[in-house]
């Protein structure tokens, strides 16, 4: 879609916040109409989601404390692509650093963009199969337990609420529609 009556330019940009995986900054725009309005971006680290099968039904998660919403969630694994690093090699070191087990067979799917009114967060998924024991350590900060649950319970768990991770639902959803495939 590249229908320009759309489009607005930036003609000024402020750095708010620079962290360690993302920034927040101010652009100024100017819109099709001539006027001016202001835009609050955070830019995000690249990052990798996979869709890691245990046999043929079922499916590796993560549980994890997510203080942004005080909870522990069930999400598949994923994490940052690291600078220099190319997203299918990040997904496998995530994939042997959380669960313990490097695919034999990975294949890049598609890229989703978690909240375009907002971030440039991005996400691309890929799915993994064949999978043999390679453990990697975690994280220095990361403190999650791994299990394999069947993909007919998971999509259970999003229907009652207990998941609710976007990136999670999606694969979810996508191992629904590809069974037997």
């Amino acid at each position: 879609m590249s229908d320009n009556k759309f489009y607005e330019t930036s003609i000024k940009s402020d750095t708010i916040y620079d962290g360690k995986i993302l920034k927040l900054r101010v652009e100024t725009v100017e819109l099709q109409n001539k006027k001016y309005s202001k835009r609050e971006i955070v830019d995000h680290q690249k990052g990798v989601g996979i869709i890691a099968y245990d046999g043929d039904d079922k499916l590796w998660m993560v549980s994890q404390y997510r203080i942004a919403v005080d909870k522990v969630m069930l999400e598949i694994p994923a994490g940052l692509v690291d600078a220099n690093e190319a997203p299918i090699e990040a997904a496998k070191r995530e994939l042997q650093e959380e669960i313990g087990f490097l695919p034999e067979q990975i294949d890049f799917l598609f890229t989703m963009h978690s909240s375009p009114g907002f971030t440039n967060d991005k996400l691309l998924f890929f799915v993994a199969k064949d999978l043999v024991e390679s453990k990697l350590d975690l994280d220095e900060d990361e403190n999650l337990e791994a299990n394999s649950y069947p993909i007919d319970e998971l999509y259970n768990m999003v229907e009652n609420g207990e998941i609710t991770d976007a990136k999670t639902i999606i694969a979810i959803q996508y191992a629904m529609m590809n069974r037997n495939n």
